[in-house]
């Protein structure tokens, strides 16, 4: 990294969490992140106002889907002068510790790497946390992406952090729940330097829009599976 403080934007897509984001954004440390952007994910609730309130910036994605609004996020931050040196992911519904956030920023700027995940796996995941299939589907993903990609990782956790430049190159193209293990996907294919490093994970505050169905449960089982085999 370069000398100096690193200029870390942290991007948070945001689908009717009115009732989290608040408390998302106050738990991020404010000495460690340059800005805050809140993808508006075509919310019809208060999480565009409280979010601004909050003090991030806001950018719309009327079109609903996780990827499509990591990507807004990634072409707001994109647009900022100066640009990024770090992009932190980060979910809004509060399942995730933001305090954490200098965790998973320290091995990119102490150590050169180029992506940190999040590792629930890892770390204390608080009972109920987490659904049995969301925990079979990552073991099961994880186990593929060995397998077929040659990296182990331990979770496709959305509490990340990877270096502007390598996002960039990493051309992120998925709109809904296949973004996360995209970026991992290509992440070992480009042979960027990862590791992992345990968080801290709670019981979301509100419904989950995806773990929360069944639809949506088999959903993104589906695209995640069909993910890791279309970029083999």
């Amino acid at each position: 990294m370069q000398k100096g403080p690193p200029n870390i934007v942290v991007i948070i897509p945001a689908f009717n969490e009115e009732n989290a984001i608040g408390n998302v954004i106050h738990d991020i440390p404010k000495d460690w992140v340059n800005k805050i952007i809140v993808v508006n994910n075509n919310s019809n609730d208060n999480t565009k106002t409280i979010a601004r309130e909050a003090g991030a910036m806001v950018a719309d994605e009327p079109i609903q889907g996780y990827g499509n609004a990591c990507l807004k996020g990634i072409a707001y931050a994109a647009s900022l002068i100066p640009s990024p040196d770090i992009i932190v992911f980060l979910d809004a519904d509060y399942s995730d510790h933001p305090e954490e956030l200098p965790k998973i920023v320290h091995p990119i700027i102490e150590e050169d790497y180029d992506m940190v995940i999040g590792s629930r796996a890892l770390g204390h995941r608080e009972r109920g946390a987490m659904t049995f299939q969301q925990i079979f589907g990552n073991g099961l993903a994880t186990f593929l992406i060995k397998l077929f990609y040659g990296v182990h990782y331990t979770d496709l956790g959305p509490f990340r952090a990877i270096k502007f430049d390598k996002l960039m190159k990493l051309d992120m193209q998925d709109k809904t729940y296949g973004w996360t293990v995209e970026m991992q996907l290509k992440a070992a294919k480009n042979r960027f330097k990862i590791t992992e490093v345990p968080v801290t994970y709670r019981r979301r505050i509100g419904f989950s829009k995806i773990s929360g169905t069944l639809k949506g449960t088999v959903m993104a089982g589906y695209k995640i599976i069909i993910t890791i085999f279309k970029y083999l």
